[in-house]
């Protein structure tokens, strides 16, 4: 019950960081978006963000700042066993199961429903 409470919590803390962005410093869904993105890749970098998904699990692996935190995880993993290289390829082996999806039911969206532009 505790963790559960604590993943509510800090996936609720970084939903309200997202608001503030886009409400307090008036940036665009998408720069907001790009912004989580970063900081997570830079929380991951320094090796702080995995600390955080031990303690509120789903807390923080859900938000969007999780997958900024994948890529940087995948191409060090790959750098360390493939060299330089594997930074190009580590970004895609951890995040290609997500990136798909969004891009396997963006479009089966797009033939269901009539999009807009």
């Amino acid at each position: 019950m505790e963790k559960l409470l604590w993943a509510f919590i800090i996936g609720g803390l970084i939903c309200v960081i997202g608001q503030l962005l886009l409400d307090g410093l008036k940036l665009t869904p998408a720069h907001t978006t790009c912004t989580l993105v970063v900081a997570g890749a830079i929380l991951g970098g320094f090796g702080l963000y995995e600390p955080l998904v031990k303690f509120a699990g789903a807390g923080a692996t859900v938000p969007i700042s999780s997958f900024g935190n994948s890529l940087v995880k995948g191409a060090l993993q790959e750098y360390e066993s493939t060299g330089p290289i594997g930074v190009l390829t580590g970004i895609f082996q951890i995040t290609s199961g997500g990136i798909s999806s969004a891009i396997i039911f963006g479009f089966i969206g797009a033939l269901i429903f009539k999009p807009k532009g």
